[in-house]
């Protein structure tokens, strides 16, 4: 990390975030934690208040930063909305580059600050060749959060700071402890931070519930009833309610027909998808096709592949072996090494 003045850390209340704000200072930068109100709930009270105390604790400024608009935007609005095209969506990334970290500019700029951090386990490094802003894995692959960043922009790349890229959790609450910080045993925060409970009771509430209506097989017999596409992920095992010798698995959506579409386990695999709009850190463009690395899913591993760009923002992705499926709204990560090369939300897939 570089010493450029002002710095405004994005902190959520936890340890992470916490910790972030002490090696910035260790660092030499002038901390702001901003906490940004996502939410009006007791949670977001609690989050507010931690992340007060870790300040006060550590002498820097905290800020309060309201976005609930924003995220309502930004996030929530597409998420229902996703569910009720037949999409299976993945919210933490979209809200990353499009709602989080354009708040903290926001209030990075409000308040003097150039450069902007966030507790995020992944680092930043500048191409040589080209001078753009990559995002490259954690050292911790365990805890890796480079997949979360992939929609990030050439310009907030270049303002972020990410002090945890070489840490480890056990080290990050080690000084944690020995801080005094008062988060340093804070559980985990959840992935999905505006959905309490089952996502389908939420999507109720949004009037987003679906008609009933046919389960097929591949082939398009009918096998029994579903209660509704959103209330399906692709790749579910359990609760479709169709008795079978082996169990089947959602394989797709056929929203035109209203029709859950299933199979067993050697059909759950995917052999292709594109994903559409691209957002390329690593360069422009895709040029011509190129060997990389694809995530499919945040928490999957990375798997060899073959990248071909299509009309557009367009890229096809074709799988060098078959992986359990993944859903049309989920999002691509393609690597090359540590280094993210872009990502971008997956359209279709082509199945085994």
């Amino acid at each position: 990390m570089t010493t450029a003045g002002r710095i405004a850390l994005g902190m959520s209340g936890g340890v992470d975030s916490a910790v972030s704000a002490a090696l910035l200072l260790r660092a030499g930068f002038q901390v702001v934690g901003v906490t940004c109100r996502f939410h009006d709930d007791a949670a977001s009270d609690a989050a507010v208040a931690d992340a007060a105390a870790v300040c006060a604790r550590l002498g820097i400024e905290h800020v309060e930063h309201a976005c609930t608009g924003l995220f309502e935007r930004c996030v929530v609005e597409p998420f229902a909305r996703a569910y009720a095209e037949g999409l299976t969506p993945s919210p933490c990334v979209g809200c990353n580059a499009r709602c989080k970290m354009p708040a903290l500019a926001e209030a990075a700029d409000a308040h003097g600050c150039e450069r902007i951090a966030t507790g995020h386990y992944a680092r930043i490094a500048q191409l040589s060749a080209s001078e753009r802003f990559v995002v490259k894995t954690a050292l911790d692959a365990r805890k890796d959060q480079s997949y979360m960043l992939a929609l990030l922009a050439q310009d907030q790349l270049a303002r972020l700071v990410l002090p945890l890229g070489a840490m480890t959790k056990a080290e990050v609450r080690v000084i944690a402890a020995d801080l005094g910080l008062p988060v340093a045993e804070k559980p985990e925060s959840q992935d999905n931070c505006f959905v309490e409970g089952d996502y389908r009771d939420f999507l109720r509430e949004r009037g987003v519930a679906g008609e009933p209506g046919e389960v097929v097989d591949r082939a398009g017999r009918v096998l029994g009833r579903h209660s509704g596409l959103p209330s399906y992920t692709v790749g579910q095992r359990k609760g479709i309610g169709i008795a079978a010798a082996e169990p089947y698995y959602v394989v797709g959506k056929d929203v035109a027909r209203n029709r859950l579409v299933v199979g067993f386990a050697d059909e759950a695999r995917v052999a292709a998808a594109v994903a559409c709009p691209m957002n390329w850190q690593a360069f422009d463009a895709l040029a011509e096709q190129r060997e990389a690395m694809v995530k499919l899913r945040y928490r999957s591993r990375a798997v060899p592949c073959i990248i071909e760009p299509e009309d557009g923002q367009r890229v096809r992705i074709a799988l060098h072996e078959p992986q359990p499926t993944t859903a049309p709204g989920q999002y691509a990560v393609l690597y090359e090494g540590d280094t993210v090369l872009g990502g971008g939300m997956i359209e279709e897939v082509a199945s085994v």
